[in-house]
């Protein structure tokens, strides 16, 4: 190089310090999801949508009054599993759109390398293993004892 002044640019964006500071990402982009598990009504929209099925979600019924999202939406459903496979998805975005309570977002993070695979599978859930065991006995047990309140009164219709 015989330019002395090749760096020495006058002016313009030339290098960041990364992770220090970065490029600001526009809002409509399409980065890692989040679900805040506290307003998901565990409708599983957001599961059927995905084209390339990265979304795993299990529901448990509730037994009693769970309460309410933040629009007001009431909860009717546990949800013992909601896991995003962030290696698997296409950040398409559809599940954000036919979200009914806005609880799945794409966060501005872009930058979420990760040495083991696994670690790419998020994990949003309101119960713990032993919790959704729990849930899942006593809704069990509750149509345990309608059915055989259906079944008396069936009898007892019969009879009279």
């Amino acid at each position: 190089m015989t330019d002395k002044n090749y760096f020495n640019q006058p002016d313009g964006l030339v290098t960041l310090t990364y992770p220090y500071e970065a490029i600001p990402v526009p809002d409509n982009g399409r980065y890692r999801l989040h679900n805040e598990i506290d307003d998901c009504i565990v409708c599983d929209l957001c599961a059927k949508i995905c084209p390339v099925n990265c979304i795993t979600i299990e529901s448990v019924k509730a037994t009693e009054e769970i309460g309410l999202t933040s629009d007001g939406t009431k909860k009717r459903l546990y949800a013992p599993v909601f896991d995003i496979d962030m290696a698997k998805c296409c950040y398409c975005g559809l599940c954000t759109t036919v979200c009914p309570t806005d609880c799945l977002t794409m966060t501005p993070v872009y930058d979420f390398a990760e040495v083991d695979i696994k670690n790419m599978i998020y994990h949003f859930t309101d119960l713990s293993p032993e919790q959704a065991e729990e849930k899942k006995q006593l809704l069990a047990k509750q149509q345990e004892e309608m059915a055989a309140a259906k079944a008396a009164a069936l009898a007892a219709r019969k009879q009279g």
